[in-house]
């Protein structure tokens, strides 16, 4: 079973003063703890954010944003430079210094070439609904219930969710945007970074510009179907992502093995082409504990890619895709990421209100408590009837 994703932090001091005996000063108020300021498990819906556009930093914004409705009470009142380093801390947990050096060094590479590349359909780089979406998609998010969504999407096995999303002529402006792409940096012997560990073949959309489409599309229509359906998992505080493309086929990818994704959502875009084989197998949601125990057989789907059709599942969801026997497969990827939820992980224990395994154990535990309980009863009844 293979594994993407990675995990991991600072202080001051007093100072003397002019000629003379020095008075003793008094101890500098000790800094709180990182448990005295322990995130709120619930954003605080009463509190507006501040904006943190203009802050450079190797985090996007929106982290900082989504990150603030969390912070202590304690929190909310002092200056934004002391938010911004305050939530720096927390997000350091989770980008060490040599990966926090690669990600600025990725930040300067895309900025060097969405500054070279002229894209051929400008119009993908933001987003306008009627023109990428299929209307029932559209009807269900502006109707923006858990029954409108239900009506319009199937859930072939439990926390799997499949509905048609893109209009053909929007998948295919994609394809020809990431052919193009490619192209140009063949043509122009520009280093291309490529999707994941796993994946050798694809591009990052975010590198060449789609990233604020890609922001908008999870903001206004991944996250309301978050929220409904993986709320234990970040749905309802996704604020980042990694947006890219693979490709299977002759020459290229022929399949992907058995993993779990850096994400607390993921979405699954087939764009086409022609091909045959390719399935998706899922077997389980697992936590980092149990992620190679064995799937039990209610856990076992195989799904076949529809061109402009969506999955819709949890990044822990365990799965791959089977060879693509012949043809070209390309599919979109979204990667939502939740820095909330990454954080409140560290502070739990007990994942069964997702885990597979866990919520069999937490079973099993009751049932053998359940077993105690009834068998000391009799006990005791039978020893009062002799």
């Amino acid at each position: 079973m293979s594994l993407e994703g990675t995990v991991e932090r600072r202080e001051g001091s007093p100072a003397g003063n002019g000629n003379g005996p020095v008075a003793k000063q008094p101890a500098p108020p000790a800094r709180p703890t990182y448990g005295d300021r322990r995130l709120r498990l619930n954003p605080n819906t009463d509190h507006k954010p501040e904006r943190y556009d203009d802050v450079q930093s190797e985090y996007d914004s929106a982290i900082f944003s989504s990150l603030e409705r969390h912070l202590p009470p304690s929190m909310l009142d002092v200056s934004r430079d002391a938010k911004v380093e305050f939530m720096k801390e927390i997000l350091s947990r989770y980008l060490p210094e040599g990966e926090r050096n690669r990600v600025q060094r990725h930040k300067e590479y895309r900025k060097k070439l969405m500054s070279a590349y002229q894209p051929l359909h400008k119009e993908l780089y933001s987003l306008h609904p009627s023109a990428f979406f299929v209307p029932s998609f559209l009807k269900a998010i502006n109707d923006n219930t858990e029954e409108s969504f239900r009506k319009f999407l199937c859930e072939p096995s439990p926390g799997i969710y499949t509905f048609p999303i893109f209009q053909p002529s929007f998948c295919e402006l994609l394809l020809d945007e990431v052919e193009n792409f490619e192209k140009w940096v063949n043509t122009v012997k520009f280093k291309i970074m490529r999707p994941n560990t796993m994946n050798k073949y694809g591009a990052v959309l975010d590198d060449f510009g789609l990233e604020a489409m890609l922001n908008k599309l999870i903001e206004e229509f991944v996250s309301p179907l978050a929220k409904v359906f993986f709320p234990e998992v970040g749905g309802s505080t996704l604020d980042s992502h990694h947006g890219f493309v693979v490709e299977y086929g002759k020459e290229k990818d022929v399949e992907l093995g058995f993993h779990v994704d850096d994400a607390e959502v993921t979405l699954n875009v087939c764009l086409g082409k022609d091909f045959f084989g390719g399935d998706l197998f899922f077997r389980g949601i697992r936590c980092d504990k149990h992620v190679n125990t064995e799937t039990q057989p209610e856990e076992i789907l195989d799904y076949s890619h529809v061109p402009g059709q969506a999955v819709l599942h949890r990044g822990r969801h365990r799965h791959g895709a089977r060879p693509t026997t012949s043809g070209h497969r390309i599919n979109m990827l979204l990667w939502c990421r939740s820095s909330v939820f990454r954080e409140m992980k560290k502070y739990q224990k007990d994942f069964s209100s997702w885990c597979g395994e866990c919520q069999r154990e937490k079973k099993e535990r009751q049932s053998q408590s359940v077993a105690a309980t009834k068998l000391a009863f009799f006990k005791a009844g039978g020893g009062s009837n002799t």
